[in-house]
């Protein structure tokens, strides 16, 4: 029997293989250091600057999650073909919650790379995003694949574009899982995920989820067959103050 491969899987693997391609041979700066008490031996140290050598799981955590490199850029490009394929295979072990993968793509402005460096990386940010909202074996939930592409670029619009053009009933069902995680702290007038990079406009994002929420996802919410205790969630977010708590479907959350 022969399985069809999904095309989001196909793009995946293909970005995958071409971050491994354009990173290949980088390593961190010759003069790179970090504190051995807090990050690591000057053997683990050696490893991000000897290229392509395999780090084992626990220096790529340490790698990735370090904020005080003094040249993140070339250590994320260094790691960047392991640590692609460890997020999509959910082996990235944030120490809160996935949106700190993003982050460190944050701090390597990786968007102010050369064109032949930063395209491969929104290709995979890209493809990964789509993969998880149609194919049913994705690794990791759809809406933490979304905070790290949110964190990682500091915008929603180009991931809520993606969505729109995703129609199919997984994606629906992506959405409605989605939804019914974010609406506690959308309520409560925050981003249901941390923002860590000072660079990043939370407000901003919020307003955006919010608004797309209440336009393309609320009806595609209720044509997907959604619970009406959901779609009155997300209706209320359309509400303010006195308006939203006194609805007789407000869910009683405490802040």
């Amino acid at each position: 029997m022969h399985l069809t491969v999904p095309p989001a899987h196909d793009r995946l693997s293909a970005a995958l293989e071409n971050l491994s391609v354009t990173f290949r041979g980088m390593t961190a700066r010759p003069d790179e250091h970090n504190c051995e008490c807090h990050w690591g031996s000057p053997e683990d140290l050696a490893l991000l600057k000897t290229p392509d050598a395999e780090l084992d799981p626990d220096l790529l955590r340490r790698a990735w999650q370090a904020t005080d490199w003094s040249d993140h850029a070339a250590v994320l490009r260094r790691i960047l073909p392991q640590f692609a394929t460890a997020l999509v295979e959910g082996r990235a072990e944030p120490l809160f919650g996935l949106e700190e993968a993003g982050d460190s793509f944050a701090r390597g402005r990786w968007q102010q790379w050369p064109a032949d460096h930063a395209g491969p990386v929104r290709e995979f940010l890209h493809a990964w995003w789509v993969t998880s909202l149609t194919d049913p074996d994705a690794a990791v939930p759809a809406h933490q694949v979304f905070a790290v592409c949110a964190e990682a670029s500091g915008t929603l619009r180009p991931w809520l574009a993606d969505w729109e053009q995703q129609t199919g009933s997984l994606s629906d069902r992506r959405l409605a899982e989605a939804a019914a995680k974010w609406e506690y702290e959308l309520l409560g007038d925050s981003l249901p995920w941390y923002v860590h990079w000072y660079d990043h406009d939370e407000e901003t994002m919020r307003a955006d989820l919010v608004t797309w929420l209440l336009g393309h996802g609320a009806t595609r919410l209720r044509e997907a067959g959604a619970s009406q205790d959901l779609q009155h969630r997300i209706r209320l977010l359309g509400l303010t103050d006195e308006d939203r708590w006194s609805d007789p479907h407000w869910p009683g959350h405490r802040y």
